[in-house]
């Protein structure tokens, strides 16, 4: 057993940090490490303890039984965001069947971790983000200002070769990210911006 798996498994007290289900005498669950899907690079702990039926359900929508996550009424509240993320996507993804949408409502989540959850789910087609070189770029890269910019209602221009750490993506617009130009909070265009780490 590696070493994460035992210090996921003290966290969770060995249970599934998705439904709760735990290894016992008569039936092995099994209780297994998971990596988060689409975890930005800045975050450490990107990884939970989850069965089996769980992990083969996150690995194939065909497979998702909407009872087996009613369970998420519980873990919906842990305070891993790893945990959390994983349990808004599921939630999200089964949004249809009425309940889901309820606890959706309910949850509450810190905006880096939502960011997180988002840019896991697919709604319409894929949008990918690029720099004016056409790297494609991804949330938490680094980037380069290209040209001095005029920052509208902020009162000041984004100087040219001004580097922005940690970026996020705007998620309905391919040819804007979000990042910050010293204290403020600015989206740039990816027109004039170029990537310079996280490849």
């Amino acid at each position: 057993m590696s070493d994460l798996q035992k210090q996921l498994e003290n966290r969770s007290g060995n249970l599934c940090e998705l439904c709760g289900a735990t290894d016992t005498l008569e039936q092995k669950v099994g209780l297994a490490v998971y990596e988060v899907p689409d975890s930005p690079k800045n975050v450490k702990e990107t990884e939970i303890l989850a069965c089996a039926t769980c992990q083969e359900q996150l690995a194939d929508s065909d497979k998702v039984d909407p009872n087996h996550w009613r369970a998420l009424n519980d873990s919906m509240w842990s305070t891993v965001p790893a945990v959390q993320v994983v349990v808004y996507r599921m939630l999200d993804q089964l949004k249809a069947e009425g309940w889901p949408q309820d606890l959706l409502d309910m949850m509450y989540l810190e905006d880096e971790t939502r960011a997180w959850a988002e840019d896991g789910i697919q709604r319409g087609p894929q949008i990918i983000h690029r720099d004016v070189n056409g790297n494609i770029l991804k949330r938490g890269d680094s980037i380069v200002i290209i040209k001095d910019l005029d920052v509208k209602g902020a009162g000041f221009t984004a100087k040219r070769g001004t580097a922005v750490r940690n970026i996020s993506l705007v998620h309905d617009n391919a040819n804007q990210i979000e990042g910050r130009v010293g204290p403020t909070q600015v989206v740039l265009l990816t027109q004039y911006i170029k990537k310079t780490s996280g490849e």
